[in-house]
């Protein structure tokens, strides 16, 4: 019953979060929504190389953008006061699929958040997680597993993504 109602739950967050359906077609090793993530190291743009299973334990958004990707720059003041509203009830991370680091930090700069971001490595984030468009925010639960996939930039600040956020991870509304 509870598995039918979060399917039902999932169905309607990718309604109000205004989806287009699953990605055209897979990108090589992708993890499907349901499934774990494989672990893999993370260059570190903002601070030091990470594992991503150190980020296990809590909620997870990760979401991936790239230096030259306008609609990421758009969305990511409103990541930014979405961290700063769940606090340490969620992680949220930065994945860059930029080829040159220093365009990455450049974007950042600009950017001005104060969360983690990292920088991809021989495509494997990007295609692991599906990010054959961006941007591509990512809800992944405590255990590792991927609950959605939200392509496109979004006011994630929003009243609506906040519930929305606030319900996939069982999270009491802030």
């Amino acid at each position: 019953m509870q598995e039918l109602f979060n399917m039902r739950w999932l169905a309607g967050l990718a309604l109000l979060l205004g989806l287009s359906g699953p990605a055209q077609s897979a990108t090589p090793g992708e993890v499907a929504e349901g499934r774990e993530l494989r672990d893999v190291t993370m260059r570190g743009l903002t601070g030091n190389p990470r594992l991503l299973s150190e980020f296990r334990g809590k909620p997870l958004i990760i979401n991936v953008w790239a230096s030259y990707c306008g609609p990421c720059l758009a969305e990511m003041g409103s990541l930014e006061r979405l961290a700063t509203r769940l606090g340490d009830r969620v992680q949220v991370i930065g994945v860059s699929i930029d080829d040159y680091p220093e365009r990455a930090r450049a974007f950042l700069e600009r950017a001005g958040t104060s969360f983690p971001h990292f920088i991809d490595h021989k495509l494997t984030i990007e295609n692991m997680l599906g990010a054959n468009r961006i941007p591509l925010t990512v809800l992944v639960d405590a255990d590792g597993k991927v609950l959605h996939k939200v392509y496109g930039a979004r006011a994630w600040d929003e009243a609506p993504a906040v519930r929305a956020i606030n319900r996939a991870f069982s999270l009491p509304d802030s």
